[in-house]
């Protein structure tokens, strides 16, 4: 999930910071508008749940780390999907499996300390767990709630 993640964050990542076109805009916009919704941003980070050393990140070890890392920095809501993701590992090249989780937040784009929030939360889950990566995928999109 590592390299992967990092290729497909930064695929995304560029794909949302390109400029809309002008007729790429409107259709959005009037999406947006006819459901009740704003402009948002969908953020989704990528969590690899097995140590380089094999052993597992425990359910206890993950529910702790959302809650004082995570929910902290996000607490207007997110959601916890579980996933199963592979990842090819930059020194062997060799192919992973491996358990996952992916948190996804909707917020708004110029969101307070965005940045510095999300930096901190995958910092903090590469040095707790012997990570190498933590993947991070941003869409802009619609939102209503």
């Amino acid at each position: 999930m590592r390299m992967a993640a990092h290729v497909l964050a930064a695929a995304c990542l560029l794909a949302a910071c390109t400029p809309a076109s002008p007729d790429r805009t409107a259709p959005a916009s009037l999406a947006c508008e006819r459901f009740g919704a704003h402009r948002g941003i969908e953020i989704s980070l990528l969590f690899g749940l097995t140590r380089p050393d094999g052993r597992p990140i425990t359910d206890a070890e993950w529910q702790s780390f959302l809650g004082r890392a995570v929910t902290p920095r996000f607490p207007d809501g997110l959601s916890v999907f579980q996933a199963s993701g592979q990842w090819r590992d930059r020194a062997s090249l060799q192919v992973t499996a491996e358990p996952s989780r992916i948190v996804w937040i909707a917020t708004e784009p110029d969101a307070p300390d965005l940045t510095t929030r999300l930096d901190a939360i995958r910092a903090e889950y590469r040095r707790d767990f012997q990570q190498q990566s933590v993947g991070l995928v941003i869409r802009t999109g619609c939102q209503a709630f």
